[in-house]
C-alpha cells in the first residue's frame, strides 16, 4: 500500500479542495472522519509533511503575509497514488484487528454473568453509536457521495453488531 489510511484521508480532503491544517481539521470535524480513521488534530501537520516530503503535496509559492497560512494542493504524483491506494482499499479485503475478538477469545477469565453485562453494555454503545451516525447523516448540509457510501457501510457494520450482541444478551455462553 503506497498510503496509510490517515495519509490517503488527509490527501483526499486536499485533492478535494487545496487547504491548510486548520481547514482539514474543521472538515475532519464536520464529517466525523474520526468515526472511522485515527487522525489526531496534532497528526495533520505531520501528515502534510510527510505528504510533501513525498512530492504528494505542495504549497506554491505566494507573497508572505503577516498570518498567511501555508495552503496545500495535491500534486498529479499525489492523486495517481491516492487513486492506486484508494482502490486496493476497496478492492483487497484486509484483516482488522479487533480488541473486541481478543476479548471474547478470552472468555474463560469471565464469569457468565460478567460477560452477559459486557455484552448488555457493549450493545447500549453500539445504539449509542447508531444514533449518533444517523444524526450526522441527516446532518442540514448535503453529503458528499463519498461521504454517504461511508455512513452506509459504517451503518450496516454497526446493525449487524447490535443484531449479533441482541441475539447474545441474556444468554451464555
Amino acid at each position: 500500500m503506497e498510503l496509510t489510511p490517515s495519509e490517503l484521508t488527509v490527501l483526499g480532503l486536499i485533492i478535494e479542495r487545496p487547504q491548510h491544517g486548520y481547514d482539514l481539521e474543521r472538515v475532519i470535524e464536520r464529517r466525523g472522519v474520526r468515526q472511522w480513521t485515527d487522525i489526531g488534530f496534532s497528526s495533520i501537520y505531520y501528515l502534510l509533511t510527510k505528504l510533501e516530503g513525498r512530492g504528494l503535496v505542495h504549497v506554491p509559492a505566494a507573497p508572505v503575509a503577516a498570518r498567511s497560512r501555508r495552503v496545500f494542493h495535491a500534486t498529479g504524483a499525489g492523486r495517481e497514488a491516492a487513486a492506486r491506494t484508494a482502490l486496493a482499499l476497496v478492492t483487497e479485503l484486509h484483516p482488522v484487528p479487533s480488541p473486541f475478538l481478543v476479548g471474547v477469545a478470552n472468555l474463560p477469565l469471565l464469569s457468565a454473568p460478567e460477560y452477559a453485562q459486557a455484552l448488555r453494555a457493549r450493545l447500549a454503545q453500539v445504539d449509542a453509536r447508531i444514533t449518533a451516525v444517523r444524526q450526522a447523516e441527516q446532518a442540514p448540509v448535503p453529503l458528499a457521495s463519498p461521504a454517504r457510501e461511508v455512513f452506509s457501510y459504517a451503518l450496516s457494520l454497526l446493525e449487524a453488531e447490535r443484531s449479533w450482541l441482541a441475539s447474545r444478551v441474556g444468554g451464555t455462553r
